[in-house]
């Protein structure tokens, strides 16, 4: 089992130097109102209400006067104090007593933290003894920020300073390095640039055009993962884009999911919904005849659409998105078989992830229920037996996960994988879920040998997540650059005058009927600028033809990230790139 990610050493310097950045702008704002000031992934952030805000020309002189505070060695202290100290302590603090109101009303110890004799704060704690345990040179503010009071727009609004904070320089450096690169390689600019995909006002937000080049991504992708499938053993089908909502009743996600789900279409027969997911429908094809033991398991695949409905503030390119389509599909099966099924379905993603995307980074997260059991099925039994089985299965699949609470499905336990793109960034590719609540709302059943009707369980799985999402992460993790086999265009002619301009035609349609996505440019610019175009479009390969190429036969091949590589023959060529694009390199 991975180690949960995160050093409590490291969390608690940062959670310090939270009350020091907050110690500093006391110093350069001495009439701030605090706000609070917790750790973050990476970091930390602090709250405050001032009258002058703070612009980023003022975080280096904040850092500055950090740096001078950890070089005095200041003790971290903790102390448990009562309700009537505490309001006396921060009297001129409102935002701090109207926290100390609620913790009184929730009946919470409160403790104050002080550092050294400059600063207290009303702390849970999380500290490290001194500040000489901070390296000085391994922090650093990054920006700031618009932060409404407890996070509801009714309360004031406050500015929010953000830092980062490692063990060392080099791990900084390398974070920022990080941030400066994933600024290059933002999905939304790339996407522009390479016309992949846009969005449309009169369409709506979060609803993405596919433009035909981000188009043959798609469809690539979806090619061979139905390939793929065949070949794992799933069987394709494919289901309509609304239900009644009676569908959406019996499966559970009205009420349990409603918030998430457009509003209901009223027509003469009854509510009709968009479709938000693709279980239910699947459900019913299962349905659709009786099983034996002798069927399972049984592996419906399908490229579903789905809708979903998502503020306006969250939405974010193709990351997150109001309609998408899914690489989805449900296996169902006997519990005896549960274990293998869900092993096959994490060897499958580690198929995809290591040798067809190149992605060696990535981890499973075990999500479990919290004790909220408002928001899960009541079936005690089935969560313990759901939970047992996954663990077994992720055991034996010998890939590395954590588990975490508070963050599975409301009817069964979840695993989602996490991959990391080539500069480090993390995002969730997949959800995959046991569910033991379908077959009782469905009547999911099947006869055993003698006879009688059993329980399947149900897998959901989603390798590939959903196209947007993931080609999303593609665009990042590749930088534009894809391989050969996912590339729009995947050759460039470039003649070097119109005379030759028929020779590269020739050559066109030759690439093209062996299968290549090939382009021909027209010469009515300078043989450099057209170079230079493909070099920005990252098309891998252009193709340079002028007098000595069609006296030999031959084309001048330009391989993007590497330059001149010399001449090749045409059959040599179509050769190498059939090889390369079937291997998909």
């Amino acid at each position: 089992m991975r180690e949960r990610k995160g050093d409590k050493s490291l969390e608690n310097i940062r959670h310090t130097l939270a009350h020091l950045l907050a110690s500093a702008v006391l110093e350069k704002r001495p009439g701030a109102k605090l706000g609070i000031g917790p750790t973050i992934e990476n970091g930390f952030y602090y709250d405050f209400d001032l009258k002058e805000s703070l612009t980023p020309n003022d975080l280096p002189e904040l850092e500055k006067v950090m740096r001078d505070l950890i070089k005095q060695n200041l003790k971290i202290v903790g102390t448990k104090v009562t309700p009537v100290v505490a309001r006396k302590l921060f009297k001129d603090q409102p935002y701090k007593l109207d926290l100390i109101k609620d913790f009184v009303k929730e009946k919470k110890q409160l403790t104050v933290y002080k550092t050294g004799n400059i600063f207290s704060d009303l702390c849970k704690g999380g500290h490290i003894q001194s500040t000489k345990e901070i390296n000085p040179d391994a922090f650093k503010l990054t920006h700031l920020a618009g932060a409404y009071w407890k996070g509801d727009e009714k309360n004031a609004q406050l500015q929010r300073v953000y830092g980062v904070a490692f063990a060392t320089k080099k791990e900084l450096d390398h974070y920022l390095w990080q941030q400066e690169e994933a600024k290059k390689r933002d999905h939304r600019i790339l996407g522009k640039e390479l016309k992949l995909f846009t969005f449309a006002d009169e369409v709506g937000p979060g609803l993405p055009l596919w433009l035909p080049r981000g188009t043959v991504i798609r469809d690539e992708i979806e090619k061979y993962a139905k390939q793929v499938e065949e070949e794992w053993g799933y069987q394709r089908v494919s289901t309509p884009h609304i239900a009644k909502e009676d569908l959406y009743r019996m499966s559970g996600h009205i009420p349990y999911y409603k918030d998430d789900m457009y509003p209901p279409m009223k027509l003469d027969d009854g509510n009709y919904y968009l479709k938000a997911m693709n279980c239910p429908h699947t459900h019913m094809i299962y349905k659709s005849e009786p099983r034996s033991y002798r069927d399972l398991p049984l592996r419906f695949a399908e490229y579903g659409t789905v809708y979903r409905y998502e503020l306006s503030g969250v939405l974010a390119g193709l990351l997150r998105v109001r309609g998408f389509s899914q690489n989805d599909a449900h296996i169902y099966c006997r519990e005896d078989q549960v274990v293998d099924e869900f092993l096959k379905v994490m060897k499958l993603h580690e198929f995809w992830y290591k040798k067809v995307f190149g992605i060696s980074d990535f981890y499973m997260r075990l999500s479990l229920p919290d004790k909220d059991k408002t928001k899960y099925a009541d079936m005690p039994t089935g969560w313990k037996k759901a939970v047992t089985l996954i663990r077994k299965a992720m055991k034996l699949s010998g890939l590395p996960y954590v588990e975490v609470t508070g963050e599975a499905a409301f009817y069964g336990p979840k695993v989602d994988f996490q991959i990391k793109s080539a500069i480090g960034r993390e995002e969730s590719a997949s959800t995959n879920q046991l569910d033991f609540l379908a077959t009782e709302r469905f009547n999911l059943t099947y006869k055993d040998e003698t006879g009688k009707d059993k329980s399947v369980y149900v897998i959901h799985r989603a390798p590939l997540g959903s196209h947007e999402r993931f080609i999303a992460f593609l665009i990042e993790h590749y930088a534009g650059v894809f391989p050969l086999w996912l590339s729009p265009i995947q050759a460039q002619i470039i003649a070097v005058s119109d005379k030759f301009q028929s020779y590269a035609q020739k050559i066109s349609d030759q690439l093209r009927a062996a299968g290549v996505r090939v382009e021909l440019t027209q010469a009515n610019e300078t043989l450099g600028k057209r170079i230079r175009e493909g070099e920005t479009q990252k098309i891998p390969y252009l193709l340079i033809v002028g007098e000595k190429e069609k006296k030999a036969g031959t084309v001048a091949v330009r391989k993007h990230g590497k330059g001149d590589l010399g001449t090749s023959t045409i059959s040599t060529l179509i050769k190498s790139l059939q090889a390369e694009i079937t291997q998909r390199k």
